[in-house]
């Protein structure tokens, strides 16, 4: 089943002599409609202005061209918030030109509202006070809120696109079922529509819903309308009953395993370079001599739809991520047979054997891994993409000393997770020891849980152990976050300076409230820590080194233990 919808809407300048207000439809692709949803929008410029007609064209056509050119992954919220900013953008700086410099109600200024449907979801963007209603049997259920204040007993319009540099979006999320109908309407329509004349209406046009939003408009013109009326009708006709795979495997077939100097798909196999029960990995070469790693899937996998659409996601997100830091996709040169992912080759070695080879490094060392593993997150983070397995064997140090993370099979893309209720990150994807106790408590993951997993590789990194040991995974609810012991890093590194102590204790709270709240301020602490690291530490000795706390406390008892004695003999 796919997400499809029945369409309605007309609109007529009515006794005006110009039509201000603006609508539209978008007609995606397939693939879009999969990614982005169908979008569909209604915009309504103020009558002050005789230029406001421009800006509500600009508002809906620029909406719905713009949305479907914003990166597949990001959400809707953050597609149609980025888009309706620059859009606002430029109808403001249109009024600095002309009228509208010293006087709003001339400028490039309109109302707006969107309805984007997207899986079993549909949000709602909005701003002024065009209207958006879910139509019920025997009500109109508004969804919208109009932005209007009333001074001095006269009603001004608070909130617009084009008024002012910057601009507030409402937005909502709410579900959606077949056959539930909505209606987007300007003032000069819904003024003068009620639920029973709408009801009736759709009821006497059944299917038709383009005849229903003509009758509506003209209905409101009898009714005394004075303005422009715009009419829009949505009805949901079929849903998708699950989230569409990031790619069409059906054509695909499993691979056979591969052996040295086989000719596959393009490649010619050098050598394998891993397998497992799940996976092959083999290195090969295509025919300009490059070298790339292929991932082909295990005949086990066949009947694992789950798994097999988790293998075709990483190639999917190496595609959409422009970093050093993040593993690249080879070209898509020709149509495949077999599948498989071809990720780029990085010779050199993981961060497991690095820490091997450098088991007590320098803490500049150690920060400049760090960063470089910062940048490979962020450049996902931007994408709304989490990476979600951050250990040492998913991060490659080049010969030429450049970090890649690599292994984005568990990345979570909050864009196509979307649209299915509840899309946060709740799932365990990652290794255990290296995963944000937020997932263990079911509150789901965030870039500040990326954070805390890149501060755990931090510390292992210069101790050579985890600073909650495997604790961490035996968290179950918020209360156990209060049980786990961090053990200090100096009590483990008692060389290194007692404000990195604190920088990593903070990035490591079980709470992520409590945590730095961005990869930068991880690293800025890192390399310029502020105040509250640098002052001098009050903590008492037995948090700060239970360990030398514990031994000097057997000392001690051991001393006293033998003066006791000594005396007792003595006093024979």
């Amino acid at each position: 089943m796919t997400l499809r919808l029945a369409i309605g809407q007309h609109s007529e300048a009515g006794r005006k002599p110009l039509n201000q207000d603006f609508h539209g439809v978008a007609q995606p692709t397939d693939a879009q409609r999969r990614s982005r949803g169908i979008a569909l929008a209604i915009a309504d410029g103020i009558s002050t202005s005789a230029v406001s007609q421009i800006a509500s064209a600009a508002a809906v056509r620029g909406f719905l061209e713009d949305y479907y050119g914003t990166a597949e992954s990001w959400t809707v919220r953050r597609a149609a918030h980025c888009v309706l900013a620059a859009t606002n953008g430029w109808l403001h700086a249109q009024s600095q030109r002309g009228d509208g410099r010293f006087n709003a109600d001339r400028g490039h200024v309109c109302t707006f509202s969107a309805l984007v449907f997207k899986g079993r979801e549909v949000h709602l963007l909005h701003v002024g006070d065009t209207r958006v209603y879910r139509v019920h049997a025997n009500a109109l259920e508004q969804l919208s809120q109009d932005h209007r204040v009333r001074v001095d007993g006269q009603t001004y319009l608070g909130r617009a696109l084009g008024v002012s540099p910057h601009v507030e979006i409402d937005h909502a999320c709410l579900p959606v079922e077949v056959g539930e109908t909505f209606l987007l309407a300007s003032d000069g329509a819904y003024e003068h529509l009620d639920a029973t004349t709408v009801q009736a209406t759709l009821t006497q046009h059944g299917t038709d819903l383009q005849a229903a939003a003509q009758a509506l408009v003209s209905t409101a013109l009898a009714r005394g309308s004075e303005d422009n009326v715009t009419v829009m009708l949505a009805r949901v006709e079929s849903l998708p009953r699950a989230i569409a795979p990031l790619l069409n495997r059906d054509d695909l077939r499993l691979p056979p395993r591969l052996s040295p100097r086989q000719e596959f798909e393009g490649y010619r196999v050098v050598r394998e370079l891993f397998t497992g029960p799940r996976s092959q990995v083999v290195l090969a070469v295509n025919a300009q001599a490059r070298e790339w790693v292929l991932k082909l899937p295990s005949a086990e996998l066949a009947g694992n739809a789950r798994e097999l659409d988790r293998f075709t996601s990483e190639e999917w997100v190496a595609r959409r991520v422009d970093s050093p830091h993040v593993i690249k996709a080879a070209p898509a040169e020709r149509r495949r047979e077999f599948l498989f992912t071809a990720m780029e080759y990085v010779p050199g070695q993981t961060l497991a054997q690095w820490m091997t080879d450098h088991p007590a490094p320098s803490l500049d060392e150690v920060r400049q891994i760090v960063e470089q593993i910062a940048r490979g997150l962020q450049a996902l983070h931007r994408k709304e993409m989490l990476h979600q397995d951050l250990r040492p064997e998913n991060v490659m140090i080049s010969r030429q000393g450049t970090v890649v993370l690599i292994d984005l099979a568990s990345a979570h893309v909050a864009g196509l997770s979307e649209g299915h209720g509840d899309a946060r990150p709740l799932e365990l994807a990652g290794t255990l020891q290296y995963t944000a106790p937020e997932y263990f408590t079911g509150a789901g993951g965030s870039p500040v849980s990326e954070l805390f997993s890149l501060a755990v590789l931090t510390y292992q990194m210069l101790t050579g152990a985890l600073p909650y040991g495997l604790q961490v995974p035996q968290v179950r609810g918020e209360r156990d976050l209060h049980q786990l012991q961090y053990v200090p890093l100096r009590a483990r590194r008692p060389d290194l300076p007692e404000w990195l102590d604190r920088v990593l204790k903070k990035a490591l709270q079980p709470q992520a409230a409590r945590r730095q709240q961005a990869l930068s301020e991880f690293m800025h602490d890192l390399y310029v820590p502020g105040p509250e690291f640098m002052k001098r530490d009050r903590t008492p000795l037995q948090e700060r080194h239970p360990l030398l706390f514990w031994r000097g406390l057997t000392v001690v008892f051991g001393v006293a233990t033998v003066v006791l004695l000594g005396l007792r003999v003595s006093g024979r």
